[in-house]
């Protein structure tokens, strides 16, 4: 089942999301759709429910952990939720810029490979980059915060160059002037 808006919203009122969990949620499931169908009229072929599935649920994982672990918990409670595979796999790879196997190792992951693949992967994980709870800010904002947590900006900077090309325009303008309107 790839969830709608309204199944999406009462996940997040069975695990006790908090207010600030679904405004974000709901921020970036907006930033998600906007990068889709720009993607789209530049000649990319998405799923689009998925995409905006997963970011509206990206982070139900938070009601049970304010951890790192937080993606790969919130794909466990949608994989009991029979949440269709796409979506799931979306959700357990938008933590950082991605985590890589090896870094999964040394966090005590289940093993796996947690970077950001396909492309409805790739703009969920950077939308969720590109916002303060609810508010898009400048992506230099959170290219600080990786740099100040000793996380991986490289990864972070090719994100961004990936949804970029998809979309054929610098993503970080693109969102934020799109999320002036």
């Amino acid at each position: 089942m790839i969830p709608n808006a309204a199944q999406a919203l009462a996940l997040h009122k069975k695990y006790a999301s908090n207010d600030r969990i679904v405004s974000h949620c709901k921020a970036c499931a907006r930033l998600s759709a906007l990068l889709i169908e720009e993607a789209s009229k530049n000649g990319q072929s998405l799923n689009a429910e998925a995409a905006v599935a997963a970011a509206l649920l990206h982070d139900i994982g938070r009601t049970q952990t304010q951890l790192v672990t937080h993606g790969y918990v919130g794909a466990r409670l949608l994989e009991k939720e029979g949440v269709d595979k796409v979506v799931v796999e979306i959700v357990r790879r938008h933590v950082g810029a991605g985590i890589s196997e090896e870094e999964a190792r040394q966090l005590g992951f289940p093993p796996g490979d947690y970077v950001p693949g396909t492309l409805e992967e790739k703009i969920v994980c950077f939308s969720d980059k590109m916002l303060d709870g609810d508010k898009a800010r400048p992506l230099e904002e959170e290219v600080k915060r990786f740099v100040k947590k000793g996380h991986d900006v490289e990864r972070l900077k090719k994100l961004k160059q990936d949804v970029s090309a998809a979309i054929g325009t610098d993503a970080d303008s693109f969102v934020l002037s799109k999320s002036k309107q």
